[in-house]
């Protein structure tokens, strides 16, 4: 097996696992007893556990070498989550979730794909490098939707075998810490070819290179801020709430939201290639936070999905045309910084707030970081538009030339 088809599986089972994780996350704290602010908290450490894991990457990762780094991050998801379930304290089971950097966003984000994304273009040529990210992403969220139908597995364990809620959930959630040791020995077999030279381990960024990671992370930094309000356990729990729908018929709700992702990347690597990528980027993402803004205003929950779906296939097509340009306006052995930088930004962001929107949905209003949420994401894109839209990819400027 290639190192690309390795990472291409090990990415899938990832995404499967923190696509269940996400949707039950919210609903097994929510049935401990614990109110939106403290869930917020817990989710919002978990997330913190992936950003300070991605910022041990970017300054390890290719020193202490990046297959050992991602062995070593499918350990602390099992440890994490053996601690997540076992304990009882509030505060005991947000520390588990910073340990083993349990995901409530949904969709996988952390270190490991950072480190995967700076190994793959080196597997393609400039022109096949969209595709490849495209198709990693793809598998992503097959993964996540295929997660999100596993969320459904509380429900299945109660009727066929009289299994008390709370155990159900447990029960399943557990299912993550397996999937992460599947990981950890697909990651065994990797080659020594997705190591950085040797005299590339201590890179520094150009002049050039920084300018533009400085700019494209503070408005990363927005989006993601923006994100955060948006996380799948946090829309879990409004749907929950808000509609009295149970983690089934929600996890169905995302199954077919991530199978919409899955096949937006291939309609986004399709029309980059004709308009461009920052084009692709802002003109999909802006329609996609304009349709949120409509879902709590739905007077039922099946006009809700409907516009939720919508807004679904169309919100992850600025995912591979993110990366795909991120990593083309840097050197190659800059890489591993470049996406270890945005991915740390990006999860910064997002670990700072679900603590707000959690407050927010209990003080406030429950759709309350739907609205904020898309808000920010729409400042973004035309933030990125205006920063961005004169520079191009090195395969656009060839056939520009």
């Amino acid at each position: 097996m290639t190192d690309r088809r390795i990472l291409y599986v090990a990415a899938f089972l990832r995404a499967l696992a923190t696509g269940m994780l996400g949707v039950l996350i919210g609903i097994y704290l929510a049935t401990l007893g614990l109110p939106a602010g403290r869930i917020g908290v817990i989710v919002g450490l978990g997330l913190a556990g992936g950003a300070a894991a991605t910022a041990a990457a970017m300054f390890l990762g290719d020193r202490v070498g990046r297959k050992r780094f991602l062995i070593a991050l499918a350990l602390l998801g099992i440890l994490g989550t053996i601690g997540f379930l076992a304990l009882a304290d509030p505060w005991a089971i947000a520390a588990a979730a910073f340990i083993g950097m349990l995901n409530g966003m949904g969709r996988d984000r952390g270190a490991a794909l950072a480190l995967e994304q700076a190994v793959l273009p080196a597997t393609a040529n400039d022109r096949e490098r969209t595709r490849v990210m495209a198709w990693y992403n793809v598998l992503q969220d097959a993964g996540h939707a295929l997660g999100s139908l596993c969320a459904g597995i509380p429900v299945l364990l109660r009727a066929a075998f009289h299994v008390p809620t709370l155990e159900s959930l447990k029960l399943a959630i557990a299912v993550y810490a397996v999937i992460m040791a599947v990981t950890a020995l697909l990651y065994l077999r990797l080659s020594p070819a997705v190591e950085t030279p040797a005299r590339a381990a201590r890179v520094t960024l150009s002049p050039e290179s920084r300018d533009v990671l400085i700019r494209i992370s503070a408005l990363f930094s927005l989006d993601s801020l923006g994100g955060g309000f948006l996380t799948t356990a946090l829309l879990s729990f409004f749907f929950f709430k808000r509609f009295g729908v149970g983690e089934g018929t929600i996890g169905l709700l995302f199954f077919g939201a991530r199978t919409l992702n899955a096949f937006s990347h291939l309609g986004a690597a399709w029309l980059a290639g004709r308009i461009g990528l920052v084009r692709t980027m802002v003109f999909t993402h802006i329609p996609s936070s304009l349709l949120l803004v409509t879902v709590p205003f739905a007077p039922n929950f099946a006009i809700a999905a409907v516009l939720f779906l919508l807004r679904e296939g169309l919100v992850e097509m600025d995912v591979p045309t993110r990366q795909s340009y991120v990593l083309a306006v840097v050197k190659p052995e800059e890489r591993t910084v470049a996406s270890t930088v945005t991915a740390l930004v990006r999860l910064g962001a997002w670990a700072i707030a679900p603590s707000f929107a959690g407050l927010f949905m209990q003080g406030s209003s429950i759709a309350a970081p739907l609205w904020i949420g898309a808000g920010m994401k729409i400042t973004y894109d035309l933030l990125l538009w205006r920063a961005f839209r004169s520079r191009h990819a090195p395969e656009e400027i060839a056939e520009r030339a």
